[in-house]
């Protein structure tokens, strides 16, 4: 099983070991950068779209392996996209027997099932509890996005709503940020907010991301979250998401030949993914920080990777 980033690999993991009763590295276990947990028992193993790249260069027959499932295959990461391309190369060459899924709450079904050779779609419902959107418009004129930048008075909003929802909703409540320096300003402007404040990433410690999956059973919490949280977790506890409408994407800077991380808008898919961390558990509310009207001009799904990152390391691992 590949999924995007190493909190959902490993999240992923314990979920599944927990609906067995077992622990992780029996059936099920996870590979990530720097930590492997799997056994001679293990039948099921959650890897990062990157190990799962770096495996395929080494063993491209993927000897002992019948299916792969692309998790999240609406995200288009490029390392996701790679990954899909190699093993349908692999399997067109080498191994037709093997069995490739790809899966997604959101994403284009029916192009991914042309992409797989008119593969059956198979849809599951799972228990989702109805949201309540809250238009939450800032009341003075905000700049938008440019680069890296976010305009502070967009965050000092952002900041207020969690208080409102803090307010006005009960159980904890999960804001969206784009970034790291964005999670650590909207923290330090909820200092006495009457909530404990934890920031959620990429780089955060292992440790910290797994009291956040844990849950709490005193007080409330408000989780500060980069777009990590966007999938493939439940947050237990939250009942309101407060979502600030950005997100991160890779561009190449075309004048440097650099490529760098913008601030963007969210896609309409990625707010749909965000709001229904709040109704994993319960009937939730999400707070958009942005106006209905706009809504509609988002773009439908976010840009895939391929079109907008740097392909240096792309060409490298084909011709790899």
């Amino acid at each position: 099983v590949a999924e995007p980033r190493r909190i959902a690999a490993r999240a992923a993991a314990r979920r599944m070991v927990w609906l067995l009763g077992e622990k992780t590295g029996g059936r099920v276990g996870f590979t990530v950068r720097g930590e492997r947990v799997v056994g001679p028992d293990t039948v099921v193993e959650v890897v990062t779209t990157g190990v799962l790249l770096q495996r395929l260069q080494r063993d491209q027959e993927l000897a002992g392996v019948d299916a792969v499932i692309i998790d999240e295959c609406h995200e288009r990461h490029l390392d996701a996209d790679t990954a899909a391309a190699f093993l349908l190369d692999v399997r067109a060459a080498l191994r037709p027997d093997l069995r490739l899924v790809a899966a997604s709450a959101t994403t284009d079904a029916e192009g991914w099932a042309r992409l797989l050779g008119d593969a059956p779609v198979i849809e599951a419902q799972g228990v989702s509890h109805p949201v309540e959107v809250v238009w939450a418009p800032p009341s003075v004129p905000v700049r938008p996005p440019h680069g890296m930048r976010v305009d502070p008075a967009l965050l000092a909003h952002v900041a207020s709503v969690v208080r409102r929802a803090l307010a006005e909703r009960d159980g904890d409540v999960l804001c969206f940020l784009p970034g790291v320096g964005e999670i650590g300003r909207v923290a330090g402007q909820l200092a006495g907010a009457g909530a404990e404040v934890l920031q959620v990433h990429g780089r955060a410690p292992a440790a910290v991301q797994d009291a956040v999956l844990a849950g709490s059973s005193s007080g409330r919490r408000v989780v500060l979250a980069t777009s990590v949280a966007e999938s493939s977790l439940t947050v237990p506890g939250v009942r309101t998401v407060v979502d600030s409408g950005l997100a991160r994407e890779p561009r190449t800077d075309h004048a440097r030949g650099l490529s760098a991380l913008a601030t963007v808008r969210a896609s309409q898919a990625a707010g749909r993914q965000r709001a229904g961390r709040a109704g994993r558990e319960a009937p939730g509310t999400v707070y958009r920080c942005w106006d209905q009207a706009e809504d509609g001009r988002l773009a439908r799904f976010p840009s895939p990777e391929i079109r907008v990152a740097d392909l240096t390391a792309f060409a490298l691992q084909a011709a790899c």
